[in-house]
Order: structure tokens, then sequence, then C-alpha cells
């Protein structure tokens, strides 16, 4: 690692040592003191060409469907750096595309037309800027990156996925979310602030900083990167984190506490003992208890449960994993009544297991792992926002699907992901993520080896979506028990008529209302359409 980078996590996580006995205005003086990071020779300004051993690694995607073949890619370190590589790409007339995690679902970076390739990873640093009493975190940082240094330096932390080797650049911008959202609201609800190198009308790279202060004549393109999507605007180097409302100085008290210890209840049915009627019943019971027990401030919210529906192919079970904080005198009550609503009434077989984590150590338990299951393999993936329990049909549409012979795909399903709560506390316009009713969001997902298995299996999901919303054009309409889609669910086949025929602009499937201030922020920060891809915003006709 490189030693600036080393320094940097080293000083913001060191107001930590020797707290024991210290008190909190004495402690937040300390972190104030040391946690902005040292000026040193910076990583980056390395152009890598075909060729140069490096360069696979560093263009292909997470996406093992989508590799690219740009010129170069610069590896930056400093926004300076950045300005420089935006500035020669623009008088060049390279198309740009810009990587953090390189967890894209679709090939927005990893695309044939890009040029020039700018990889944030090493623009890593996260650390407390007594500055805008607010914790910063640099796009390259990973979630897990994230976690750690937050909780371990000030035992804090933001409510984003559950994927650890994701990037932040995309998934903070994209209206990022996890297990305690519930709780905790979504990533943009904690956003003060956003560094943002853009390209102006005469091609020259301007960085501008932008925060949520009601003042400030750039907060439009705060907004922006409160659900808009990476790739549109400009290039993000740098996010400031502070929760609406939080006050003072003490960098303990401005974001989300998390619980201290994670009980976590897995509950599986076999397939075996999963008919048409007994699936319906458990995906129905699951689903109903959301829709009653997400109002913002219900007792409820702070319960968890993903709903894991892997085709017979990829998993011998059906399951649940229950989140609560075994701290909280009430979490017994909290488990029992969802035991009670979801799980007791299924008549099938069921395996009970549980473990209680530190906190920590259980957001590198409940999601993807970084090796193995999906990393470099095919994928195709599909969202939706869920404000209500799916019909009859849809749930028999569900279990045809999940059952269907002759797939084979080593992981493929239907995930149910609990939302709601203090996600629903925010009005549908005070961020770019509209879609605030909603009680679960919904990913379609299949992951293959082969490129010779690209046809069945995209048509096995692709069938599989457009069947379960038949009734809506093949999509996610709005307002009904669907509200549209999530824009870091990236799906092109959204925008396609052969897949989208309910008459809806995918526009509005992403950003509902919304879309139109999308396309003003466009216009005034990106008014040469620099930054794009398959699904970015256009500029307003």
């Amino acid at each position: 690692m490189p030693a600036d980078v080393s320094r940097r996590k080293l000083l913001a996580s060191a107001g930590i040592l020797g707290a024991a006995g210290v008190s909190a205005e004495v402690l937040a003086a300390d972190q104030a003191a040391v946690a902005a990071p040292a000026t040193e020779p910076a990583y980056g300004g390395a152009t890598v060409r075909s060729g140069d051993a490096r360069y696979q690694d560093l263009v292909r995607s997470w996406n093992g469907r989508f590799a690219g073949s740009p010129e170069y890619v610069r590896m930056v370190g400093t926004t300076a750096q950045v300005e420089q590589a935006v500035a020669e790409a623009v008088r060049a007339g390279k198309r740009i595309a810009v990587r953090s995690g390189g967890h894209c679902i679709e090939n927005f970076v990893a695309n044939s037309s890009v040029q020039v390739q700018i990889d944030m990873a090493q623009m890593n640093a996260i650390y407390y800027d007594p500055a805008r009493t607010a914790f910063a975190i640099e796009p390259g940082a990973t979630l897990r990156e994230v976690y750690k240094t937050l909780f371990t330096g000030w035992g804090v932390t933001l409510p984003g996925g559950t994927c650890p080797a994701v990037g932040v650049g995309g998934h903070f911008a994209g209206g990022g979310y996890g297990a305690l959202a519930r709780r905790a609201g979504i990533v943009p609800d904690h956003l003060y602030a956003v560094e943002v190198v853009t390209v102006d009308r005469s091609g020259s790279p301007r960085t501008v900083v932008a925060t949520r202060e009601p003042g400030d004549p750039n907060r439009e393109l705060w907004w922006a990167h409160t659900g808009g999507g990476g790739g549109n605007f400009g290039v993000v180097t740098k996010y400031w984190m502070r929760s609406t409302g939080a006050t003072g100085t003490n960098p303990s008290k401005l974001l989300p506490t998390p619980p201290a210890r994670a009980r976590l209840i897995d509950f599986a049915w076999p397939w075996s003992g999963l008919d048409v009627a007994t699936f319906s019943q458990l995906v129905r019971g699951y689903l109903t208890w959301h829709a009653e027990n997400s109002a913002p401030d219900a007792a409820a919210t702070r319960l968890s449960a993903n709903l894991t529906c892997a085709h017979v192919s990829s998993s011998p079970v059906v399951g649940i994993q229950v989140l609560v904080n075994p701290d909280e005198a009430d979490s017994e009550a909290l488990l029992a009544g969802f035991r009670a609503a979801v799980v007791d009434p299924v008549r099938a077989a069921l395996t009970v297991r549980e473990r209680t984590l530190p906190w920590l150590q259980a957001t590198n338990y409940t999601g993807y792992p970084d090796t193995g299951a999906v990393v470099g393999r095919r994928n195709k993936s599909k969202g939706s926002y869920l404000r209500a329990s799916y019909t009859d049909a849809q749930l028999a549409t569900t279990h045809r699907y999940l059952t269907a012979p002759g797939l084979t795909a080593p992981l493929a399903g239907v995930l149910f992901a609990s939302y709601g709560g203090r996600a629903n506390a925010v009005a549908p316009d005070a961020t770019a993520t509209p879609q605030r009713d909603s009680v679960l969001k919904v990913l379609h997902t299949v992951h293959w080896d082969a490129a010779t298995d690209d046809d069945r299996n995209l048509s096995w999901l692709r069938e599989f979506y457009r069947d379960v919303h038949a009734d809506t054009g093949g999509v996610p309409a709005l307002g009904g028990v669907t509200d549209g889609s999530y824009i870091n669910y990236a799906d092109v086949d959204l925008a396609d008529p052969a897949w989208n025929t309910s008459g809806i602009p995918w526009t509005e499937l992403y950003y509902k209302g919304s879309y139109r201030r999308l396309q003003q922020v466009k216009a005034r920060w990106d008014p040469r359409n620099v930054f794009r891809h398959a699904l970015s915003i256009a500029l307003p006709s």
C-alpha cells in the first residue's frame, strides 16, 4: 500500500486510542486535530495501456459479461490528477468513463465505446474533516473500508450495502441502502456535501463543492448526487457525510451508531416441501409483514429480514435471514412477532440456525462474498421497489420460474430485501431518490460461467421478470404493488420496448417526477454531455 494511503488510514482511526476516561469534548478535539490527511506525495498519475500487465485487471468488470477496451486507463490519486485526466480526454475528444469499485451491473464503464477510463480505486481516504464537521470519504473506498474505519475510529456507520467490496463512488450517488436502512434511512439521507470535477461549456474542467445548505448556489448538484446515479454529472472526488439534523463537533454524534452486536437467525425450508401453495403462503406472509410493519417510527423497523428464493438448481432451500440487535430489550418480542406472522404458519420442514456476531464482523457475513460465488461470473440483474404483497398470480409465477427445469446456473433467483422504516421518513423530492413509501427492494438475478450459456440465462431472467409484471407491461409500474426500479440495479431492458411495453419511460421508472429536475442539473454542470452511458441523464431537449 502506498505510504500516503496507509498514513491517511492510520490518522483516520487515531482518535480512538486511549479514549477511556477522556471526556467527549476532549476526545472530539483530539480526533479533529489528527483526522485530516497529511500533505504528502500522492499516488496516481499512471497511464496504463493495452500490453501492460495491469491492463486486463483494470478493464474487467465485476460482471464477467463485460470487459472494456479503452485506449488507456488513467490511475488517479488526487482531485488535481482527476482534473488533468478529464482535461486531456476532453481536449482530445475521447469518451470518458469513471470506475471506483467496478461493480456496475451493466456495461456503463466496461464498454467498447469508452476510450479513456479514469480509475478512482486509490482515492480511498476516509477521515473526519473538522472544517466541515463531517466525515470525508473518497470514491475509491470500499464499503468494507468505510464500515471498519468509521466504526473503529468513532463508533459510527452508514446504512450502506452488504457487499463488502463495492466502491462507494457509484453506490452513494445511486441511493445506496443496506441492512440498517429501516432504522437509519439510506446513504443519501446522510450526505452533507460532494466534491465533483465537472466540465463547462468550453470544455474546461472545474472542481465544485456542493452542499445541502439551503443557501448554497451549488445545492442542486448536491441534490443530484442523492440518488441520481453515477456517470451523469462529473467525477466525484469526495463525499462528506453528516446526518441531517446532527449538530455539534463531536464526530461520534454525527452519523448513526450501529448495534454493538448482530443476532442473525436463518430460517430455511427445503424446496422438496414447498409446492406452489406453501411457497406462496411463505412469500405472501413475508411481504405482508413488511407492508404492515414499515412505518417510519414503527418498533419493527429495528428488525431487518431478507428473503432469498434461489432456483432449485442453485440451492436446495428457500431462506430468510433475520437481523436484530440482541441488546435491545424488545428484540426477542420483535423476533417472536415476525416468526408468528411469517414462519410458523408455513407447514413445511424447517431448519433454524442462528449466531450472534460483533457488528463489524456481521457486515462481512451477511452479503455477497468477495470471491467465489459471484465475482467474475457473467450476470444479469433486474430490480424493483415493492409497496405491497404480490398478487396470487405473481406468487405462482415466481414459483413456476424458480422450479422450472432446464436451468443449471450456479446462482439464480430473486432476493427480497427489507426496506421502508426511516427510509420512508424523507419527502420524495428532498433527495433524488423519490421512492419513499416502498417497503422492500427486489432483485431478480442470475449468474453463470460460460458465454455459450448467455442466451438461455438471459432469456430465463428476462421472461421471469416480464411475467411477474405481466399486468403492468413487463415492468414494475408506479404507484401500485410496485413503484419502479433502483438505478444501482441498472437494467438497460427498461429502455427497450421489446421488454418494456408499459408506455412508462425508463426515466420515470427510476426517477419518477424527479427526472426533469435532474435534467436541469445536467444542463448546468455537464452541458457538453461528457459523462454519459446507456441510462444516463439526458440533456433537456
